[in-house]
């Protein structure tokens, strides 16, 4: 768990040197809490790209614990701020090392350049690395560069991987990459999809489409539904989000880059807004580097003094 937490104080430093630091100073310079001093950190927050609403509601929680507690010294904020962060996530039911089914099947959405497919690579090497057997699956067939760039990865951690041509339907080539599953007892089945089209078709429609097909061949699947964001877009991350919630009913959300920005606290408000459990976040460029969510270790890292 400690390797865990310093990939996480590595992922965030940025996040917290530029932002969470300034509430350290604000606390430090206050022995006790005010209105002034609140209202300072609610500045802060907003400033972080944590959002308004979110800000707000974290603060009114905060508020609530302080008059309830009574409180009154200022160093009691940093564990009042901490314990509420980490209550602004939902919590997941996903687990990892104990899949429902097999074969288990994560479809994996987001927009073009957020990191998707190299999400994809790193996923299906943390499950060959417990021991599972992985499929890989090319659904992103409008973008030729979307399948060399799977077909590259597949080879590079040794996975198995079903692919059409550039142009073909995607929802035919994950109906082949089902059926080779269930046929070759594969263990878990990783779904890449289109991030936008270049023809006419709605990209949600697509997607719903992707899904219905899914259903044919296992009607319980997609077991989970992973939507890939951006950590260093900040609240633009919400309106990627809110695009892909119903048209792929989405479970669970892979924060990537979070190593490259100081908007790392934007995740809190995408979280809590969508009511979405944060699965996993990218703290670097290695194929080790995507990681388990852990609110609790993430919201320490941010308010560690």
């Amino acid at each position: 768990m400690s390797g865990l937490f310093g990939k996480i104080k590595q992922g965030i430093a940025r996040t917290k040197s530029q932002v969470f630091d300034k509430i350290s100073h604000a606390i430090h310079a206050k022995a006790k809490i005010d209105d002034e001093l609140l209202e300072e950190i609610e500045d802060i927050l907003i400033s972080g790209d944590v959002g308004v609403e979110t800000t707000l509601a974290l603060l009114d929680n905060v508020k609530t614990r302080i008059r309830k507690e009574k409180y009154e010294d200022s160093d009691k904020l940093f564990e009042v701020l901490q314990d509420e962060v980490v209550q602004m996530f939902p919590e997941s039911t996903y687990t990892e090392s104990e899949l429902s089914a097999a074969p288990y099947v994560i479809l994996v959405v987001g927009v073009n350049g957020v990191g998707k497919t190299t999400s994809i690579a790193k996923l299906a090497h943390r499950f060959k690395s417990a021991g599972k057997s992985v499929l890989l699956a090319a659904g992103d067939t409008f973008r030729a560069a979307a399948i060399e760039q799977l077909q590259e990865w597949a080879g590079r951690i040794d996975v198995e991987l079903v692919k059409h041509q550039s142009g073909s339907d995607p929802a035919a080539v994950i109906f082949d990459a089902l059926e080779a599953a269930r046929s070759r007892n594969k263990d878990v089945v990783i779904i890449d999809t289109a991030g936008r089209l270049h023809n006419k078709v709605n990209l949600m429609e697509e997607l719903k489409k992707i899904s219905r097909v899914i259903r044919k061949v296992i009607p319980e699947a997609p077991h989970t539904s992973l939507l890939v964001l951006d950590g260093t877009v900040g609240q633009n991350a919400l309106n990627q989000a809110k695009q892909f919630v119903d048209a792929a009913a989405v479970d669970g959300i892979i924060l990537t880059k979070l190593d490259g920005t100081a908007k790392g606290g934007a995740i809190i408000g995408v979280a809590n807004k969508l009511n979405i459990p944060v699965e996993y976040i990218g703290v670097g460029e290695g194929i080790d580097d995507l990681q388990p969510f852990d609110a609790a270790l993430y919201s320490k890292g941010l308010f560690e003094q």
